[in-house]
């Protein structure tokens, strides 16, 4: 049988200047590719700025990014799109469709000529692979993966838009049966919607004896280590976990990530008087992510607005029970005592208490890691491949 052809459309990608950008969405094409029953191509757009200078933060990496590379065996394509201000967010699908249309002919006349378009990220993205399909007569379906559905709607326009998309997709995904919900709440059509989780590559994040863990990251703290892993911006919550540290005496807290708040973040320390219990590891590769979880007694995620949190599974899978606020797919990921816990609120006394809940019963390592082996990636992989079959064996 032939292999099945799919463009993966994402600006949610990684790059060599962003390499864990998105670093969830190639985890999923990566375990779909091992089956050995697909082929793809990445076609994943930037927004277009003039500078490279490091002055403009996060503008600058959009210019520095290649326009091509080949990335872990993947031909992996980076046009460039308009991003306009104050009307960005309504033109942004226009734009980006447009900005990568000609990439896409290319890829057809070099002989790529693709089976379906696998999107993901409803807004812009999903929106801008459905004016993609229209143009070129292809089928199409868009993951759903967080803010996409449960902030973005909120705006009339792009609702609108994403309602429309949802109806000419050969079916949406979601990564929690929450987003999924959402969509249908929406009004889309229930038949077109299917819930494929997120798994855990359970080879990646195994289990390391923590004090050799403690010992190769450097820490010395006697007491228990709280860990919270994410890009440094409110919605994380990572300011929570340092007013938490307020109610909990000898607890040393480790972030991991980089972002906009980190210097509003350790004037937040310094202030509490506790930023001699704040360990900063800045950004931390995939590769040694298994260490920091290894090392931690727990890892906590306060976010605000979440699809499938990764990390949660992550720490898991490393035997390191979470903490974690009760949003959207969380209490499908928080769902045993070996998981760990949920908050009853979205604040540092909320924290505190789940803190001491969990340690006064906290679960066996073994048990830990054995609750995360049930979310392989076998499931979520042979449901993608049941879809696109029946969208490529359908075609005339």
């Amino acid at each position: 049988m032939a292999r099945i052809r799919t463009l993966l459309f994402s600006s949610l990608y990684p790059s060599t200047v962003r390499p864990i950008h998105g670093i969830f969405v190639e985890t999923r094409l990566r375990e779909l590719l091992k089956t050995g029953q697909v082929q793809a191509k990445v076609v994943a757009p930037v927004p277009w700025f003039p500078s490279k200078s490091p002055r403009f933060g996060e503008y600058a990496q959009f210019a520095a990014t290649p326009r091509f590379e080949h990335r872990n065996g993947l031909d992996v394509h980076h046009p460039r799109y308009l991003l306009l201000p104050k009307v960005g967010m309504n033109l942004a699908p226009y734009t980006m469709a447009l900005g990568a249309l000609s990439t896409v002919r290319r890829l057809q006349r070099e002989g790529f000529d693709f089976d379906l378009i696998d999107a993901h990220y409803y807004y812009p993205d999903g929106v801008a692979a459905g004016l993609l399909a229209k143009w070129l007569g292809k089928p199409f379906f868009v993951t759903a993966r967080g803010t996409d559905l449960n902030l973005i709607p909120e705006y009339p326009f792009p609702r609108k838009l994403i309602l429309k998309t949802a109806s000419a997709a050969s079916g949406s995904i979601g990564v929690c049966k929450a987003l999924i919900d959402s969509l249908e709440q929406l009004g889309a059509d229930p038949v077109k919607l299917h819930t494929l989780r997120n798994g855990v590559d359970l080879e990646r994040f195994t289990p390391e004896p923590r004090e050799l863990a403690r010992q190769r990251l450097g820490l010395q703290a006697q007491g228990p280590y709280l860990l919270s892993v994410g890009h440094l911006i409110e919605r994380k919550g990572h300011h929570i976990a340092i007013e938490a540290l307020v109610a909990l005496p000898g607890v040393t807290l480790l972030i991991a990530g980089s972002g906009p708040e980190e210097r509003a973040l350790k004037s937040l320390a310094s202030r509490l008087g506790v930023s001699d219990r704040v360990h900063w590891a800045g950004v931390v590769p995939q590769t040694e992510l298994k260490w920091w979880y290894s090392a931690a007694d727990v890892l906590t995620l306060c976010s605000s607005r979440e699809g499938w949190a990764n990390v949660l599974l992550e720490a898991m899978a490393c035997g390191t029970p979470v903490i974690a606020t009760d949003i959207w797919g969380t209490s499908e990921v928080v769902s045993t005592e070996a998981a760990g816990r949920l908050m009853a609120r979205r604040d540092a006394r909320a924290l505190a208490d789940a803190w001491h809940d969990l340690m006064s019963a906290m679960p066996a390592r073994a048990a830990t890691r054995q609750y995360a082996e049930g979310f392989s990636w076998n499931a979520t992989t042979q449901g993608q491949l049941q879809l696109f079959e029946s969208v490529v064996h359908a075609a005339p």
